[in-house]
């Protein structure tokens, strides 16, 4: 009688988790990959609905033929059935070796042997006076209403932040004909060119940035400090800004997008029991692992839910996972030597970039008390500043005195700024404050879904 093959399953089918699978299946191994999308490419390739007419040319650019390679790649194993694909699927707890997924409704139970956890990234925000208005979207949520709707979010549109990103769907909203108000980056000129021997790692990478920003013209401005949002019944009106040279600016819009650059999503790698470091150059806590991914337990880390190295990164740390997987399982795997000087590079890349257009701690610790922290509960930046002298400077306790990270995000938004007014106010390093503990669900979940459990 033959061995029971080991059960390996994927979380995230962005360019980590496809080419983890791609290893995978090339080993002789059926693993199941879960994602939240109807189609797998992650955010960063995601598909639009089939019967879509864009090329991908038009909604990848340059990045199109790798784009669709790695589409092909996953629909090709899939359609032979040498994966699972669990499609339009949430994974909302782990526990014993057990995901809890959200599928149909319903809350299935799936056990695994092996877990390889590439969860991706989402935007890093920053509040402001006037963010919780309706309106007023991260820079992700502009680029995916592009991808997948080939739709602006608004006749009127305004970018405010900072990092690759910004540029990015700045140039993209152009070329798709919308009236992009302004672009605003935090980061001054000088900052920016402190970055500049990490971003030497990727010479062709970078020019591409600065002839996306030529595009933009006059629209972009650096060294900006934002004021806040001016907005009525509808929405953003327009947005109160400080030039580099500290003159008062105001911009008419009615959309606003905000992101500085990119925050991990490790709420998955919490419950799984991975452990974290404060990585002072990313301003967040990323998860620790091996070179490979192994964060122990039989559970392995990819892509920027782990370290936050692109999409090309993504990629290698993938298939980096799952050789880890096989070798640990005793099977044969690729050679790995070539994607580790890889990841290498892009790490001194992905630094300088964090050096270039770093997180706005400055601006976060002046925010008015009356400002907004967490938009899901309401919950005032005055508020947290008190929470903190009745409890001191831990993140735990500060939410639970102030309910500050308790909402449906679980902290997504709000946690860094929280972390960073928290550190403001007890003297004390960001770091220090320490992370708030992930919980489950993850995810909101239907109630409904609870008692069609198994």
């Amino acid at each position: 009688m033959s061995e029971t093959p080991p059960r390996v399953v994927i979380v995230g089918a962005g360019p980590a988790g496809i080419r983890a699978a791609e290893v995978l299946v090339a080993a002789g191994l059926r693993p199941t990959v879960i994602d939240e999308g109807a189609r797998a490419g992650g955010q960063i390739y995601r598909r639009p609905p089939v019967g879509f007419t864009r090329t991908p040319k038009q909604l990848y650019g340059s990045e199109a033929a790798k784009a669709k390679a790695l589409h092909d790649i996953f629909d090709r194993v899939s359609a032979e059935g040498r994966l699972i694909h669990r499609p339009r699927s949430s994974v909302i707890a782990v526990r014993d070796g057990v995901l809890h997924v959200l599928e149909d409704a319903a809350l299935r139970q799936l056990p695994y042997d092996r877990l390889i956890l590439a969860t991706g990234a989402s935007d890093r925000v920053a509040p402001i006076p006037g963010w919780q208005n309706p309106g007023v979207y991260s820079l992700g949520a502009a680029q995916i209403a592009l991808k997948a709707q080939g739709v602006a979010l608004g006749r009127r549109v305004l970018l405010a932040g900072s990092g690759p990103l910004l540029t990015l769907v700045g140039t993209q909203l152009l070329k798709a004909g919308a009236d992009v108000a302004a672009v605003l980056d935090t980061s001054a000129w000088r900052r920016q060119m402190s970055g500049i021997s990490g971003l030497a790692a990727r010479p062709v990478f970078a020019l591409r940035g600065l002839a996306m920003r030529a595009r933009l013209g006059g629209r972009y401005r650096a060294g900006v400090v934002l004021e806040g949002i001016e907005a009525d019944a509808s929405g953003p009106v327009a947005v109160h800004w400080r030039d580099a040279g500290g003159r008062n600016r105001r911009t008419e819009c009615d959309t606003v997008a905000l992101g500085w650059h990119l925050r991990a999503e490790t709420h998955l790698a919490d419950l799984a029991g991975c452990s974290f470091a404060y990585d002072p150059d990313w301003s967040q806590w990323l998860p620790r692992t091996d070179p490979m991914g192994r964060a122990g337990n039989g559970v392995y880390l990819a892509g920027d839910g782990l370290r936050l190295l692109g999409s090309d990164g993504a990629e290698r740390a993938g298939r980096l996972a799952a050789a880890a997987c096989l070798t640990d399982l005793g099977l044969p795997t690729v050679s790995v030597a070539a994607d580790l000087r890889r990841l290498a590079r892009l790490d001194r890349f992905a630094r300088g970039l964090a050096r270039a257009f770093p997180w706005p701690a400055a601006m976060v610790r002046a925010l008015p008390d009356e400002t907004v922290l967490c938009r899901c509960e309401g919950v005032s930046v005055g508020e947290l500043r008190q929470s903190v002298a009745f409890g001191g400077a831990e993140a735990n306790r500060a939410k639970s005195l102030s309910r500050v990270g308790m909402g449906r995000c679980q902290g997504r938004y709000c946690q860094l700024a929280g972390a960073e007014l928290i550190a403001a106010q007890a003297g004390c390093a960001p770091g220090e404050v320490g992370r708030l503990r992930g919980q489950a669900p993850v995810r909101p979940l239907p109630v409904g879904a609870c008692l069609h459990e198994g």
